[in-house]
């Protein structure tokens, strides 16, 4: 079990984006993955993670790495459901489960979300990708308000000037999710159970669906909803949407829809969870 701990955000931004290489997609700034593997087999990594993907040819090594440092397509299919779906996060309290990027929950905040708070199990993931985004999309975006963005990548991020308000609404935190929940709900800190809960390619592992369920039920308000993005089936590792359905039904606490399919390579689908007698 890897245990929670959350991540502060630095006082001074410049060091978060110094030396981190840039890119843009859908207008939402990224880390290039490639430039940070190469600082991370440099030994800018604690958990040794990178290298260990690396030498293993592997995207997870379960319970050490859980793909944190790629961005999966399913993520870009669930930024296209939200926005399709025009579904509100302003002043609405948001997780990004299994964060990675985070670019869902940048899609919140640029949506004026009250506060949102990211995942992921791997600190190395949180403190290297995660944050440096984070700060970008608040440093380039000012008040977080959505305008057009040149689609050339930038070779290098804005100088930040201080801690932009939008980032004081964040909260980063790393570890296995049973104990991220402890974290939050044993916290002094203020916490209120998340009205929006977004989470991709996260049911890959049948072995991790007591977990992510407890999680939901344990963190999502009463009258909260669940986004959730996935492939059909994950080859190799043997999870997919139908056996997560099957599995959130024999629970009895959730109702679950299935509300988009995309049908381009590997079918891939969004499923919407709420709780059975919430609004």
């Amino acid at each position: 079990i890897k245990t929670a701990r959350e991540h502060e955000i630095p006082k001074d931004l410049n060091k978060v984006l110094e030396n981190k290489v840039m890119r843009t997609v859908s207008g939402l700034h990224y880390v290039k993955m490639s430039a940070v593997e190469t600082t991370c087999l440099n030994g800018d990594d604690e958990e040794g993670i990178v290298a260990k993907s690396v030498s293993s040819h592997s995207d997870l090594i379960p319970g050490l790495y859980e793909g944190g440092l790629k961005i999966w397509e399913c993520t870009f299919d669930l930024i296209g459901y939200l926005s399709e779906a025009k579904v509100q996060f302003a002043n609405k309290s948001v997780l990004d489960l299994g964060c990675g990027a985070g670019l869902l929950g940048i899609v919140a905040l640029r949506g004026k979300a009250a506060n949102v708070h990211f995942q992921d199990y791997n600190s190395t993931v949180i403190d290297k990708i995660t944050l440096p985004n984070a700060v970008a999309n608040c440093v380039n975006e000012g008040s977080g308000d959505d305008r057009e963005i040149s689609k050339t990548p930038s070779k290098r991020p804005k100088k930040a000037e201080g801690p932009p308000d939008v980032l004081s609404r964040c909260r980063f935190f790393s570890g296995e999710w049973s104990q991220v929940s402890q974290l939050l709900l044993s916290s002094n800190k203020p916490f209120s159970k998340y009205d929006v809960i977004v989470t991709s390619e996260t049911i890959y592992n049948p072995d991790y669906y007591g977990a992510l369920h407890d999680t939901l039920a344990q963190l999502l308000d009463k009258n909260g909803r669940v986004y959730l993005a996935s492939k059909i089936h994950y080859f190799g590792v043997g999870g997919g949407i139908y056996l997560f359905e099957k599995f959130i039904e024999e629970r009895n606490m959730f109702r679950t829809s299935i509300v988009k399919t995309i049908d381009k390579g590997l079918q891939r689908c969004i499923m919407e969870m709420a709780f059975k007698d919430s609004n």
